[in-house]
């Protein structure tokens, strides 16, 4: 038996703030009637703080009747209020994956936030100064937390959740000098070893549209800026 195709809609960067209540309000309730799950890539929250998600939560509660998906984005991070983020989500059915991963209707997702360290032979190695080491390590840290969600998937159908992009291709757009802080190529290793079925990310709002890692795996960035400009600010994806 065929297995049934599952229609997949993706956002991110949509910053909600103190008084944000209503404005992504129409566009949620679109998606809950066209898709049949929702990821949020990311940069959900403006500051990072609580309010700010529970001012998303009160249109997710009115909006959305489809299961949810959810990483975090640097935003999310700002005030130091992440796990109190992640709580307000939950609360609304938003499941926060943190390399961690789910299954829904027979599709696989593994969820990190990534990190930057840029891409290819300009990428940022672990030499130097420790501050550098540091900012390295999260990198790498991200990227085995990514390998160890995939990991722990037995579908054929994977599904990538991100926030920073894995790829140059979909950055492109954005000023050359912010590059490295964009994404890392860290992340594409496990995307292209698990032979991962679609990549989704944000945070690059300039940057283009879609992509692919080098083994031909699509890349989404479905940051709602670089969307909006065809319209919609999410995309649906069939898998």
């Amino acid at each position: 038996m065929a297995e049934r195709k599952l229609r997949i809609a993706a956002t991110a960067d949509i910053h909600y703030g103190k008084h944000s209540r209503g404005v992504f309000h129409d566009a949620l309730a679109e998606i809950s009637r066209s898709a049949d799950v929702l990821l949020f890539c990311g940069d959900l929250t403006d500051y990072g703080l609580a309010e700010e998600a529970e001012e998303l939560v009160a249109d997710i509660r009115s909006a959305v009747r489809i299961p949810m998906l959810a990483v975090l984005g640097n935003h999310d991070f700002e005030s130091g209020e992440s796990e109190l983020v992640c709580k307000v989500l939950d609360g609304a059915g938003v499941n926060v994956l943190n390399g961690e991963a789910a299954e829904i209707e027979g599709v696989g997702f593994a969820g990190v936030c990534g990190f930057g360290g840029g891409f290819g032979r300009r990428m940022l190695n672990a030499w130097g100064e420790p501050l550098i080491k540091k900012f390295v390590q999260e990198a790498i840290d991200q990227a085995v937390r990514l390998e160890q969600a995939l990991a722990k998937l037995q579908t054929d159908r994977r599904v990538a959740v991100l926030h920073y992009s894995p790829i140059r291709a979909t950055v492109q757009g954005e000023d050359p000098e912010i590059f490295a802080f964009l994404g890392s190529t860290r992340l594409e290793e496990p995307i292209n070893r698990f032979r991962v079925t679609a990549v989704f990310h944000g945070h690059a709002h300039n940057g283009a549209a879609e992509g692919s890692t080098a083994t031909n795996i699509p890349v989404y960035n479905v940051s709602a800026p670089v969307l909006q400009r065809a319209g919609k600010p999410y995309r649906i994806i069939e898998l």
